[in-house]
């Protein structure tokens, strides 16, 4: 019987670059016997998007092992404009394990840039800033708005709190008043070129990894 710690299968390659693994060798009688394991993927192989720990495992297995050590902070992003972005920053979110990614204001969002990511993270919605706001006050969250208006601490230089929901803006347009008037802290990304504002998606993984850096087990 072949065990989940033994190597598994060699990666298809269509050229330079894998494109997954193929069926686990040896047929079903070598198959793991581990229930994180889909029989399906084991007979046909795995050409999701997830690192090697997880080829071969069923969607809610990698769920339940996410979960376990996903990081103390959110991501809110208001989405007034089905914002294009919030894909992205799904994604983004799940790399860096964040504990939700908030959709404030629509409910739909544009869900190409995510790379199907969003399988994997958690993703809640909440009708307006009045109700997020409301939510991470009742968890004990501080609230990081990260906008590059006036008066902002350089997120350079801030200290980012353990618990917190970095909140950012719609793409174009930041922040609403509300929104920055009902944050803990507004923090800018220091910018040295001659554009007025950076990407929201690029804004939110820079945040994310500033606060990777300052409270992550690396």
């Amino acid at each position: 019987m072949t065990t989940p710690d033994e190597p598994g299968p060699t990666e298809w390659r269509t050229g330079p670059e894998p494109v997954g693994v193929g069926p686990w060798p040896g047929g079903p009688a070598a198959w793991p016997d581990d229930p994180r394991y889909d029989p399906a993927l084991l007979a046909e192989g795995d050409r999701r998007n997830v690192v090697d720990r997880y080829r071969y495992w069923r969607r809610e297995a990698v769920v339940a092992d996410l979960d376990r050590r996903r990081h103390p902070f959110h991501v809110a992003i208001e989405n007034l404009h089905h914002d294009a972005n919030i894909g992205t920053i799904v994604r983004t979110a799940n790399a860096f394990a964040a504990a939700a990614v908030h959709i404030v204001g629509r409910r739909r969002w544009n869900r190409r840039g995510a790379m199907v990511t969003d399988r994997y993270q958690h993703v809640h919605h909440h009708a307006d800033v009045t109700a997020l706001l409301a939510w991470a006050r009742a968890d004990d969250l501080t609230v990081v708005a990260v906008d590059n208006g006036p008066g902002a601490t350089p997120l350079e230089t801030a200290v980012l709190p353990r618990r917190c929901v970095l909140l950012f803006g719609q793409e174009g347009v930041g922040l609403t008043a509300e929104a920055a008037a009902g944050a803990d802290q507004v923090l800018a990304i220091a910018q040295f070129g001659s554009t007025r504002s950076i990407n929201a998606g690029v804004a939110a993984g820079i945040a994310m990894h500033a606060w990777i850096r300052a409270h992550a087990e690396l």
